[in-house]
């Protein structure tokens, strides 16, 4: 699980933030497959275009529950390939995901002992930790343990109770909007639409730049990237869908976002991202 140079994959998650408690208590012994899938395409005025997929899974198994919050442990899924598991220290994770507020790291010890084996077998010393690399795909060599919980921001699916009229956030988007509801196949469907934060695009798209430019041996300062695309026209949209099954639990939140991009010499470019996160129980122990 590498990471893709996108946008939208470089935000982290928002959610709706009512002050509810779960909508119903998990089981242990409860097992969910986590999908997530971005696409991307881009088109310009001088004709030329783009896309791109990305797809990745995690299994979530519960492993308690108290009045603390839940535990639970992410890992890749059982026929996840060597390679893959070789790219990925920081799973499997041990995390609290907390009635309210952030997931806690419970095995930061296990953690950090996983990570000079992994550098040696990559042929790294410490002196890598922060670097980017590009491979088959970009990704920074991150060492630290806590960065087990910005891996798995993007797979929470595990809001609180969602209703109608509570506010949706997102750090690329201007403000907030109000959730509005209809019926959907077997639950509800909750959806916001909001504009975007032109200011955010710009700093997402010099922090790729950075990144970029890094790779390719030429390093650049984020302020002199980020002057670089001061002088673009950025607008666009973002449209966010939950969809609940019958027990109104969240199991698909899909993502659309469609950016105007025109740079300082007059290019024109619309690009789209459709980001669908689905959550499928896949076990649970009897009674």
């Amino acid at each position: 699980m590498r990471l893709k140079l996108a946008f939208f994959s470089m935000l982290s998650v928002s959610a709706p933030a009512p002050a509810e408690p779960f909508a119903l208590e998990p089981r242990v012994g409860d097992v969910y497959e986590i999908r997530l899938e971005s696409i991307s395409s881009s088109q310009s005025d001088d004709g030329s275009s783009g896309s791109s997929t990305d797809r990745n899974t995690l299994i979530e198994r519960v492993l308690g529950v108290s009045d603390d919050g839940i535990e639970l442990e992410f890992d890749l899924p059982e026929e996840a390939s060597a390679q893959e598991r070789s790219g990925v220290w920081q799973l499997p994770v041990r995390v609290l995901k907390p009635i309210r507020g952030h997931l806690q790291l419970l095995n930061g010890n296990e953690l950090e002992q996983r990570v000079d084996p992994w550098l040696e077998k990559a042929g790294y010393t410490r002196a890598a930790c922060g670097r980017w690399i590009f491979t088959w795909n970009a990704f920074r060599i991150d060492c630290d343990p806590q960065s087990a919980l910005d891996m798995l921001v993007p797979f929470d699916l595990r809001l609180n109770a969602l209703r109608e009229g509570d506010l949706y956030e997102d750090p690329a988007a201007e403000g907030s909007a109000r959730l509005t509801k209809r019926v959907g196949t077997d639950g509800m469907i909750f959806e916001a639409e909001m504009p975007i934060a032109p200011e955010a695009v710009r700093r997402a798209q010099a922090e790729t730049d950075v990144v970029v430019a890094e790779i390719m041996g030429r390093p650049k300062s984020f302020d002199d990237a980020l002057r670089e695309r001061v002088a673009e026209e950025v607008s666009g949209t973002m449209t966010v869908t939950f969809e609940t099954d019958s027990a109104g639990f969240v199991k698909r939140r899909t993502k659309v976002v469609t950016l105007q991009i025109r740079s300082a010499d007059d290019r024109a470019e619309t690009r789209t991202t459709t980001e669908t996160l689905k959550r499928t129980q896949i076990a649970r122990l009897s009674s």
